[in-house]
This record gives C-alpha cells, sequence and structure tokens, in this order.
C-alpha cells in the first residue's frame, strides 16, 4: 500500500513559499471608478443549460436560482458598489478582504455574487472523477481518504444551521481544511469564522434544493457530489502554488 506523506509536509510542499492565501484572484473582477456608468461586477452566463444537471439539480431549481437569486445579489451588489466605493480599481476578491470597512449591505450581495459565481463554475453536466494529481494527493493526505473527504464536507453541510455553504479550502498555514460559513461568508472575507482561498464550496440555501428535495437536505449534499467538476477544483489549487 502506497505511504501518505503527512499532511502538514505536503501541503506545504505542493503550494510552495509563495502562495499568499487571501490575495489570488480566482475571478478576473471588474474595475470600477465612482462615477462610471457602466456596473464593475457582472453576473456571468452559464456554461450550461438550466436542465443540463439534472436528474440531481432540477431545471426549475437552476432557473430560479440564477436569474433571480443571484442575479438579485448581483445587483444590489453594484448598487452598494455604487454608493460606497471611493477609488478606482476594486475587484470583488478585494471587496470580500476588506469587507469589514463595508456596509451589510455590500457583505450580504458581495458574498452572495462571489459565492454563486465560485458554485456555477464548481458543477458541470454528468460531473467528473477526481483523477490522479496534485489535488488527489492533497485530499488523500489532509483525509486521509475519498470516502473520508467526502463524509467531512458531507457532515458540515449537513450541520450549518439554517442557510448558508460548507466548503474545501486552503487556510493561512497553507493546509486543507473544511468548515462552514453563515449566509453568504466566505472564507476571503476578513470577518468569516475561517479564514482561506475556497476551492470548493456546496450552497445549503433551501432555495438551492427545496423544489426537488423538499427539507432532505443530506439526499440533495449526495446528489451534488455527482455534478463537481474536478478539474476546475484543481486548477484553482494549481493557482496558488
Amino acid at each position: 500500500m502506497k505511504k501518505h506523506t503527512p499532511r502538514r509536509t505536503f501541503i506545504k510542499q505542493t503550494m510552495g513559499a509563495g502562495l499568499a492565501v487571501g490575495t489570488t484572484s480566482l475571478f478576473s473582477g471588474e474595475l470600477f471608478a465612482n462615477g462610471i456608468q457602466t456596473p464593475p461586477f457582472e453576473q456571468t452566463p452559464l456554461a450550461y443549460a438550466f436542465n443540463a444537471l439534472e436528474p440531481h439539480i432540477d431545471a426549475m431549481t437552476m432557473e430560479i436560482h440564477y436569474t433571480k437569486h443571484a442575479a438579485a445579489y448581483t445587483k444590489n451588489l453594484n448598487e452598494a458598489a455604487a454608493a460606497e466605493f471611493k477609488v478606482a480599481n476594486h475587484s470583488i476578491e478585494e471587496v470580500l478582504q476588506k469587507i469589514s470597512s463595508f456596509s451589510v449591505k455590500m457583505r450580504n450581495n458581495g458574498g452572495g455574487h462571489f459565492n454563486h459565481e465560485f458554485f456555477w463554475k464548481t458543477m458541470k453536466p454528468g460531473g467528473s472523477i477526481l483523477q490522479d494529481g496534485r489535488l488527489k494527493e492533497a485530499i488523500m493526505s489532509s483525509f486521509n481518504s475519498y470516502e473520508n473527504f467526502q463524509s467531512k464536507l458531507s457532515e458540515t453541510a449537513m450541520s450549518r444551521f439554517g442557510s448558508g455553504w460548507a466548503w474545501l479550502y486552503v487556510d493561512e498555514k497553507k493546509l486543507l481544511q473544511i468548515g462552514s460559513t453563515p449566509n453568504q461568508d466566505n472564507p476571503l472575507m476578513d470577518v468569516s469564522n475561517i479564514k482561506g482561498t475556497p476551492l470548493l464550496g456546496i450552497d445549503v440555501w433551501e432555495h438551492a434544493y427545496y423544489l426537488k428535495y423538499q427539507n432532505r437536505r443530506a439526499e440533495y449534499i449526495s446528489h451534488w457530489f455527482n455534478l463537481i467538476d474536478w478539474k476546475k477544483v484543481e486548477e484553482r489549487l494549481n493557482v496558488l502554488s
């Protein structure tokens, strides 16, 4: 049986000394100067049809989730940005990293915008298999097996009281961690109870699953693992080198 490198040693080796958690941009971000008419933050078109994630996530849930809930976060974020930005060149990551300096409206909607853009890109029709490589080695080193990782992330998502998210993220010590945040918070925020760079996140707000699964959050979580785009998750890890 293959002997795994100790968790702390492996993650530090693979992340490298150049990792600066919380400063790497996962998305390009739009630049904004106060007074410019073009909204600085845009909702990215989905890379797949609303029904493409069936049977795990139904078309109506995806359509409402994307066109109503997520769209509202982007709209409200731009309203907050127009009122609160005083200088140019804010990306969404920069806003989140200093969210304590902004309003509750900016926090809720900035988090909602980032989290949903992140969530759509985490999934793909038919999902994928976690292939051998850096990410799989990191998961094995940190959680001993894929099954342990899946169980811990599922348990974390189930135990999030009310609305929120569960995350796989790289913490400030360059270790893989699993944790959850309430509402639309995420590990990038300077006010978050967990801090680092997210690699994978699952939305456990009821609007993400209630039409199909009602109160069966555990069933939704189990099905969601069939949709993960592991190549995208690995790309997020690789940009941290």
